[in-house]
């Protein structure tokens, strides 16, 4: 598998818990240092604390969000810079993956360079035992149309048993790749119907059906694992699948900068978050 790829030189972080408004920071920090050719490509890891719902670039946060809700649970809420639907981020492990988009892992449209950076997931995933595999593409028309991802996987995406395991949604800016996605842990797959514009009737179906579609790492492998050594094992994935030597760094003095900004000037503001449902 590797030698489909020469071998490259990655930076690779573990940057811990932060707030929704900062990991979306960081991620389009990271971006836009290795765009301006300062930053090796990155994989990096991190989760979230407090608990955040992030609704993908196109959502109506007001149609389909319960913000009450969210409140009401002390849980955050976030736009990503990536498509997709709706996830609540907790209790999970968090991936990000930036590089140019001449990077030959990143070849062609963006449902195969998905393809090809999600092999890394697969082989991370096997290691700790999973018989994992990707998802099929849809026919046009096909995709769920609920407003949460984990509802079903879309094409290339990781299951296990006919379940989705992990989330991911990818962007494209400056040249540069950005792809991140959800690995839940542990907990309950549903609670992202709590905080979801549903009638009582609705929630209670929509609870049935993430059971049936979406599965947790611990309950997919029948003991919990923990966050680094969840990292690891995807860490070595990706290494082996894409044919990397991964460097442990560091956010740049740059990079963490640009976060402070971002977040202050984007992520963390209303006009950002709350845009496209007062467009709508």
């Amino acid at each position: 598998m590797t030698d489909e790829y020469p071998r490259a030189t990655w930076r690779l972080l573990n940057t811990g818990v932060a707030d929704g408004a900062t990991n979306m920071a960081v991620d389009e920090a990271i971006l836009e240092a290795v765009a301006a050719g300062q930053s090796l490509p990155t994989l990096r890891f991190y989760a979230w604390q407090p608990p955040c719902l992030s609704v993908g670039y196109a959502q109506a946060v007001q149609d389909e969000v319960d913000l009450d809700a969210c409140r009401a649970r002390g849980i955050d809420l976030a736009r990503r810079p990536t498509g997709g639907r709706a996830i609540l981020h907790v209790d999970e492990l968090t991936y990000s993956i930036v590089v140019p988009q001449s990077d030959p892992r990143v070849a062609g449209g963006i449902v195969e360079s998905y393809r090809r950076l999600c092999q890394g997931l697969l082989v991370g995933l096997r290691t700790l035992g999973l018989d994992v595999v990707q998802a099929g593409r849809k026919p046009p028309g096909a995709e769920a149309l609920s407003a949460a991802c984990f509802d079903a996987p879309s094409d290339y995406e990781i299951t296990v048993g006919g379940r989705k395991l992990v989330g991911s949604a990818q962007a494209r800016r400056r040249g540069v790749v950005l792809q991140h996605g959800a690995l839940p842990l542990v907990g309950d797959i549903t609670r992202i119907v709590d905080v979801l514009n549903l009638s009582d009737s609705e929630r209670e179906a929509f609870r049935a059906t993430l059971r049936a579609r979406a599965i947790t790492l611990e309950a997919a492998l029948g003991r919990a694992i923990s966050f680094n050594e969840a990292a690891r094992a995807l860490a070595d994935g990706f290494a082996q699948a894409l044919n990397l030597e991964l460097v442990p760094g560091e956010l740049s003095p740059d990079e963490l900068a640009r976060t402070e900004v971002l977040r202050a000037e984007k992520y963390a503001a209303d006009g950002w978050t709350f845009q496209l449902s007062r467009l709508g």
